[in-house]
């Protein structure tokens, strides 16, 4: 994209709900904002989104909610969260996120912590997950649910969003507090997910914001006509700072609940741009290969060469060789007869994915690149929303892509990333300890990422320096790397690679079960046995372990996985094994599997 979609960006105050009400005003969009609701897709108008916006200002103001206040908000993503998000910030007030994952005594630190007043919180299903800690936290004034009867029925001061929204009448003391926002004014607390110790809240102001909107919308091609489908969750700081970016371009912006409705909702929205995980591009990869193969015959031969001249020609695209006509060829072929369905399959309108979180196998990049789906690596933090990012026209499919305008990037001691901006955090919530272990007088935060920059000035993670394991041998594993090869499996929904102080590396696998039982019907294992015999079938087990073997063939004898150990279920949030943002916490999965990483790794 050109700058063009934020014209004069000195003549807009420097503050997120300057950016967002001066696009909505402008652009004039009827679908602005969209979400289906009972099976029907309702919209919110630009400027209607603006009066909303006000409106709940207003009647916070009215409940004498003063700048600087915390406010905190737990919900799934649906419009009332962006609308929240804006009128909290209109006011000189600071949102607090918590993600609807937290566990309940995550909640109850990070109320009592940040100190918030009110609680913003969608439903019944979310008061009865968080209701003990709630109840718990003494200076909570309000709870305000978007759902009316969501609320409890004790009198335990409720409200409902549409009663703070009719109580604020008086609009003239928005404009007022609007006026007087500074763009150095804090904007947010974030807590860290942490995978070791308790969470760290990280602040953010509107100029830290500011900053990412600018350099992102200079550096992608984002266009006013543009349609996003917002799935990862907006208590993220990806999701929420993409949705600043998208508000500020004009981009309509509409919200999927949960990953159990995106499917469909891709279908329906036909979104063209969008922001995912990596997690999400495996699953979508391993249905459709499984489909592909399924059929049998010419059309699974069709399907692999397909695949096979996709790699062929993304390789060859990437490297900047000439692509052959004979090539050329084969790929137009391929792309009619079977990477259309592809595109089809996520609304047909894609102009690109960005990816975040986690790395991106390259033979999946390469796969959805051949398929006419980019999906454009990018890389940030909690305490650095958006730092760099691959571009269409300049993609390096195992990197992170070149830093955003203002943004510096550089490797530092033990190559670990170091970055400065105007997007850098301002430190954590009253932890000066924990502030000036990562900021350096240079203003760089240290990120605690492993990587390099090549020659053409890209970047590329390869671990984190916490989650690096020596061997008994003295060898450094960087389990990171490894991980992604194994999740090209399609026999694989999880892995973790273990083997710290022991004498080789393995990983513990949890499967994917429709893969796995079609897999046993082939191969003589127990297709229809329980999860716990189909993870002890010596069958089962070996193809598994083929899987791995071959996927870290590449790598040095070291880091090869030469055994694995499968569990019966997932690592989940709720067991402590993962953050909310889907982290593994290596110290406790250590911990816990410590006899089986043993019998796999030697102990």
């Amino acid at each position: 994209m050109t700058a063009d979609n934020l014209i004069g960006f000195d003549a807009i105050p420097q503050t997120i709900p300057h950016f967002c009400f001066e696009a909505f005003t402008r652009h004039q969009k009827n679908d602005a904002l969209g979400v289906k609701v009972d099976g029907t897709w309702q919209h919110i108008s630009g400027s209607d989104a603006v009066k909303q916006v006000k409106e709940i200002a207003a009647g916070l103001l009215s409940l004498g909610v003063n700048p600087g206040d915390r406010l905190a908000i737990i919900s799934e993503n649906r419009p009332e969260w962006s609308l929240v998000d804006l009128a909290v910030l209109s006011i000189r007030a600071v949102l607090v996120p918590i993600y609807t994952t937290q566990a309940v005594e995550q909640i109850r630190f990070i109320l009592e912590n940040s100190g918030a007043r009110m609680l913003f919180i969608s439903g019944k299903k979310l008061w009865r997950h968080a209701e003990e800690a709630i109840r718990s936290v003494e200076q909570l004034e309000k709870l305000i649910f978007f759902d009316a009867d969501g609320a409890p029925s004790d009198g335990s001061h409720a409200i409902s969003l549409s009663q703070i929204e009719s109580s604020g009448t008086d609009l003239a003391t928005v404009d007022e507090s609007l006026s007087k926002i500074d763009p150095g004014d804090l904007a947010t607390i974030i807590y860290t997910s942490g995978t070791t110790g308790e969470p760290k809240g990280v602040m953010l102001t509107h100029q830290n914001f500011v900053s990412n909107i600018i350099s992102i919308s200079k550096g992608l091609p984002i266009r006013f006509t543009d349609r996003s489908l917002s799935v990862l969750p907006l208590s993220h700081i990806f999701e929420r700072t993409v949705f600043f970016v998208l508000c500020s371009n004009g981009v309509s912006v509409n919200y999927c609940g949960s990953f159990d409705q995106l499917a469909s909702q891709l279908l329906e929205a036909k979104p063209t741009i969008m922001t995912a995980v990596p997690r999400l591009f495996e699953q979508v990869y391993h249905k459709i290969v499984k489909k592909g193969r399924s059929a049998g015959g010419w059309k699974t031969r069709l399907f692999d060469w397909s695949l096979e001249v996709g790699q062929e020609y993304w390789d060859a695209k990437e490297k900047r060789q000439p692509v052959s006509a004979v090539l050329a060829a084969k790929h137009a072929l391929a792309n009619r007869l079977v990477f259309s369905k592809w595109r089809d399959g996520v609304g047909g309108c894609i102009r690109f994915f960005v990816s975040g979180g986690a790395p991106l196998s390259r033979k999946l990049s390469y796969a959805y690149w051949a398929a006419g789906i980019p999906i454009l690596q990018g890389y940030g933090m909690t305490e650095a929303p958006i730092d760099c990012a691959n571009r269409p026209d300049d993609n390096k499919v195992a990197s992170i892509g070149r830093p955003f305008d203002g943004i510096e990037m550089k490797i530092g001691d033990q190559d670990e990333v170091l970055i400065r901006g105007g997007n850098v955090m301002q430190g954590y919530y009253n932890n000066p300890e924990a502030t000036a272990a990562v900021l350096d007088a240079e203003g760089y935060y240290h990120t605690g990422d492993v990587g390099y920059v090549d020659h053409d000035g890209h970047f590329y993670i390869t671990d984190r320096l916490k989650d690096l394991f020596k061997l008994s041998n003295g060898k450094y594993v960087a389990p990171l790397q490894v991980e992604s090869l194994l999740k090209q499996s399609p026999l694989i929904s999880q892995a973790v690679v273990v083997g710290s102080g022991r004498k080789q590396v393995g990983a513990l696998v949890v499967p994917d079960w429709e893969a796995l039982k079609d897999a046993a019907k082939r191969n003589g294992g127990f297709s229809e046995a329980s999860r716990d015999e189909l993870c002890s079938d010596p069958i089962i087990v070996k193809l598994i372990q083929n899987d791995a073997v071959d996927l870290t063939r590449e790598l040095s004898d070291y880091e090869r996985v030469k055994r694995v150990y499968l569990l019966p279920r997932e690592f989940s949030i709720d067991k402590g094994e993962m953050t909310p943002t889907l982290k593994i916490k290596r110290s406790v999965i250590d911990e816990k599997y410590r006899d089986e990483i043993d019998e796999i790794c030697g102990g």
